[in-house]
Protein backbone atom coordinates (compact mmCIF):
# COMPACT_ATOMS: atom_id res chain seq x y z
CA UNK A 1 0.00 0.00 0.00
CA UNK A 2 0.89 3.58 -0.73
CA UNK A 3 1.10 6.02 1.81
CA UNK A 4 -0.05 9.77 0.36
CA UNK A 5 0.98 12.66 1.84
CA UNK A 6 -2.74 14.93 2.45
CA UNK A 7 -3.48 17.90 0.64
CA UNK A 8 -2.32 19.59 3.10
CA UNK A 9 1.32 19.04 3.49
CA UNK A 10 1.85 18.96 -0.60
CA UNK A 11 0.56 22.08 -1.00
CA UNK A 12 3.01 23.47 2.13
CA UNK A 13 5.64 21.94 -0.24
CA UNK A 14 4.42 23.28 -3.14
CA UNK A 15 4.43 26.77 -2.47
CA UNK A 16 7.83 25.91 -0.57
CA UNK A 17 9.77 24.67 -3.50
CA UNK A 18 7.83 26.97 -6.61
CA UNK A 19 8.50 30.18 -4.30
CA UNK A 20 12.48 29.37 -3.80
CA UNK A 21 13.43 30.83 -7.24
CA UNK A 22 12.01 33.55 -6.92
CA UNK A 23 13.26 34.43 -3.48
CA UNK A 24 16.80 33.72 -4.28
CA UNK A 25 16.38 35.87 -7.62
CA UNK A 26 15.43 38.74 -5.46
CA UNK A 27 17.75 38.52 -2.75
CA UNK A 28 20.35 38.69 -6.05
CA UNK A 29 18.69 41.42 -7.37
CA UNK A 30 19.26 43.50 -3.97
CA UNK A 31 22.56 42.05 -2.83
CA UNK A 32 24.55 40.59 -5.80
CA UNK A 33 23.22 42.03 -9.56
CA UNK A 34 26.48 42.53 -10.98
CA UNK A 35 25.74 40.03 -13.61
CA UNK A 36 21.97 40.11 -13.29
CA UNK A 37 22.99 44.20 -14.91
CA UNK A 38 25.42 42.89 -17.58
CA UNK A 39 22.49 40.93 -18.79
CA UNK A 40 20.18 43.32 -19.15
CA UNK A 41 19.55 45.76 -22.45
CA UNK A 42 21.94 48.63 -23.04
CA UNK A 43 19.02 50.92 -24.26
CA UNK A 44 17.95 50.33 -20.39
CA UNK A 45 19.42 53.45 -18.23
CA UNK A 46 18.77 53.21 -14.58
CA UNK A 47 19.74 49.34 -14.26
CA UNK A 48 20.53 49.52 -10.92
CA UNK A 49 16.86 51.01 -9.72
CA UNK A 50 15.29 48.60 -12.21
CA UNK A 51 17.18 45.82 -10.24
CA UNK A 52 16.26 46.87 -6.95
CA UNK A 53 12.45 47.28 -7.87
CA UNK A 54 12.45 43.82 -9.74
CA UNK A 55 14.68 42.34 -6.32
CA UNK A 56 11.00 43.73 -3.94
CA UNK A 57 8.81 42.64 -6.75
CA UNK A 58 10.13 39.10 -6.17
CA UNK A 59 10.82 39.44 -2.81
CA UNK A 60 7.03 40.54 -2.32
CA UNK A 61 5.32 38.02 -4.39
CA UNK A 62 7.49 35.38 -3.46
CA UNK A 63 6.90 35.49 0.20
CA UNK A 64 3.31 35.70 -0.51
CA UNK A 65 3.10 32.22 -2.34
CA UNK A 66 5.30 30.99 0.71
CA UNK A 67 3.68 32.33 3.38
CA UNK A 68 -0.06 31.33 1.58
CA UNK A 69 -1.06 34.84 2.59
CA UNK A 70 -2.98 36.71 -0.44
CA UNK A 71 -1.44 33.89 -2.81
CA UNK A 72 -3.38 35.14 -5.84
CA UNK A 73 -2.44 38.54 -5.08
CA UNK A 74 1.29 37.05 -5.78
CA UNK A 75 0.81 34.94 -8.11
CA UNK A 76 -0.48 38.18 -10.21
CA UNK A 77 2.79 40.27 -9.72
CA UNK A 78 4.96 37.18 -10.05
CA UNK A 79 2.84 36.43 -13.10
CA UNK A 80 3.21 40.13 -14.57
CA UNK A 81 6.79 39.93 -13.82
CA UNK A 82 7.49 36.89 -15.64
CA UNK A 83 5.84 38.25 -19.10
CA UNK A 84 7.82 41.23 -18.51
CA UNK A 85 10.89 40.07 -18.41
CA UNK A 86 10.12 37.67 -20.57
CA UNK A 87 9.00 39.57 -23.33
CA UNK A 88 11.49 42.46 -23.06
CA UNK A 89 14.68 40.51 -21.96
CA UNK A 90 14.40 36.61 -23.20
CA UNK A 91 12.50 36.75 -26.21
CA UNK A 92 14.48 39.14 -28.09
CA UNK A 93 18.17 37.53 -26.49
CA UNK A 94 16.87 35.04 -28.77
CA UNK A 95 18.37 36.76 -31.55
CA UNK A 96 20.50 39.23 -30.37
CA UNK A 97 23.79 37.53 -28.93
CA UNK A 98 25.99 39.93 -27.14
CA UNK A 99 28.94 41.79 -29.45
CA UNK A 100 31.66 41.10 -27.01
CA UNK A 101 30.80 37.14 -26.83
CA UNK A 102 33.01 35.29 -28.63
CA UNK A 103 31.77 32.55 -31.68
CA UNK A 104 32.61 29.40 -30.04
CA UNK A 105 30.38 30.95 -26.98
CA UNK A 106 27.08 31.29 -28.99
CA UNK A 107 25.35 28.09 -28.66
CA UNK A 108 25.76 28.33 -24.39
CA UNK A 109 23.92 31.79 -24.88
CA UNK A 110 21.42 30.56 -26.92
CA UNK A 111 20.54 27.54 -25.12
CA UNK A 112 20.67 29.84 -21.89
CA UNK A 113 18.17 32.34 -23.72
CA UNK A 114 15.86 29.39 -24.76
CA UNK A 115 16.26 27.27 -21.68
CA UNK A 116 15.27 30.60 -20.00
CA UNK A 117 12.32 31.51 -21.83
CA UNK A 118 11.17 28.18 -21.53
CA UNK A 119 11.33 28.03 -17.73
CA UNK A 120 9.59 31.28 -17.60
CA UNK A 121 6.54 29.73 -19.50
CA UNK A 122 6.57 27.10 -17.11
CA UNK A 123 6.58 29.35 -14.31
CA UNK A 124 4.21 31.71 -15.83
CA UNK A 125 2.04 28.24 -16.17
CA UNK A 126 2.01 27.87 -12.46
CA UNK A 127 1.27 31.46 -11.53
CA UNK A 128 -2.07 31.19 -13.60
CA UNK A 129 -3.04 27.92 -11.77
CA UNK A 130 -2.43 29.78 -8.32
CA UNK A 131 -5.00 32.43 -9.08
CA UNK A 132 -7.65 29.60 -8.30
CA UNK A 133 -5.43 27.74 -5.97
CA UNK A 134 -7.01 27.18 -2.18
CA UNK A 135 -4.40 27.41 0.02
CA UNK A 136 -3.76 24.61 2.57
CA UNK A 137 -3.92 24.69 6.39
CA UNK A 138 -0.01 25.46 6.74
CA UNK A 139 -1.19 29.15 5.02
CA UNK A 140 -1.35 32.43 6.56
CA UNK A 141 -4.92 32.53 4.52
CA UNK A 142 -6.23 29.57 6.74
CA UNK A 143 -5.04 30.96 10.15
CA UNK A 144 -6.15 34.37 9.57
CA UNK A 145 -9.50 33.18 8.39
CA UNK A 146 -9.18 35.37 5.17
CA UNK A 147 -10.94 34.18 2.33
CA UNK A 148 -8.82 33.84 -0.73
CA UNK A 149 -11.39 35.30 -3.06
CA UNK A 150 -9.79 38.17 -3.91
CA UNK A 151 -7.21 39.86 -5.98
Amino acid sequence: MVHRLDYDTTELIFRILFSLIFLGLGMEHLFADALIRDMMPDWLEYKRPVSLLAGVVLLSGGCSVLLGYRTATGAIVLGCFLLVVTLVIHLPALWQVPAELSAEWTWLWEVYQRSNLVKNLCLLGVCFHLINHRPGRFSLDARLGLDEEEP
